[in-house]
């Protein structure tokens, strides 16, 4: 069955994406024609898949610093992580998924999009998955689980002071206040909520962010793997 293109792209692409726009658009029909055959996007949001979907995803790069390696956690159809990868391309961005499925649409839209990311099969919690990442300065996350089982996935593959980024909705603000106590005995920190995209999206991209702790008697030392290619 085929599937219409993605609308044209809204003026924020531009904006956001500049001289990788192309890119965004070439990734935007992916997600509307291989996304929704292999189904993992629904059609009823192909209409609005530049809103809801990339750059909802792409205005949390304001929150990474030059070079960062970032871990997108059951990235599915390569949401956040492929809008973050095209917009930033100095970060290394490390795609997690436990499908096959989709760790195979996530290779074929790297590829067919000249995107220089990896895409690593297994859960974040298995010890293979932690030995390919090392340790990571981010770990981003889009309607995946609760704050909870997020921390427990992401907060191993942190380096001390790195930010689980868990993009989430309205009620972003009572999840965390519900959580709270158990996210600050699995080692979180500094538990907020910010809001990304201004100028750009409208709602704005909501975020819980949750620092990992560093374990008593000082930082210690962790691995690190080469993600260089």
């Amino acid at each position: 069955m085929k599937h219409a293109p993605a609308p044209p792209p809204p003026q924020a692409v531009e904006m956001l994406f500049g001289d990788k726009a192309g890119i965004a658009q070439r990734y935007a029909d992916l997600l509307a024609g291989p996304g929704v055959e292999r189904g993992l996007i629904g059609p009823r949001e192909v209409d609005r898949i530049w809103e809801r979907h990339i750059l909802n995803s792409a205005v949390t790069v304001e929150l990474f610093a030059e070079g960062e390696l970032i871990v997108d956690i059951g990235s599915g159809a390569g949401l956040p992580g492929i809008p973050i990868a095209i917009a930033r391309p100095d970060l290394k961005v490390l795609l997690v998924e436990p499908m096959l499925r989709r760790t195979e649409f996530l290779q074929m839209v790297a590829q067919e999009i000249g995107l220089h990311v990896d895409v690593i099969r297994g859960r974040a919690e298995d010890v293979m998955v932690r030995e390919q990442v090392g340790v990571a300065d981010a770990a981003v996350s889009r309607a995946v689980a609760s704050l909870e089982k997020l921390a427990r996935w992401s907060l191993p593959l942190l380096r001390p002071g790195g930010r689980m980024l868990a993009l989430k909705g309205d009620r972003a603000g009572a999840e965390l206040e519900e959580s709270r106590r158990k996210l600050l005995g699995l080692g979180a920190q500094g538990l907020r909520v910010v809001r990304c995209g201004a100028g750009y999206v409208d709602p704005l991209t909501t975020v819980v962010v949750a620092e990992r702790s560093a374990p008593h008697g000082g930082a210690g030392r962790r691995r690190t793997v080469d993600h260089s290619k």
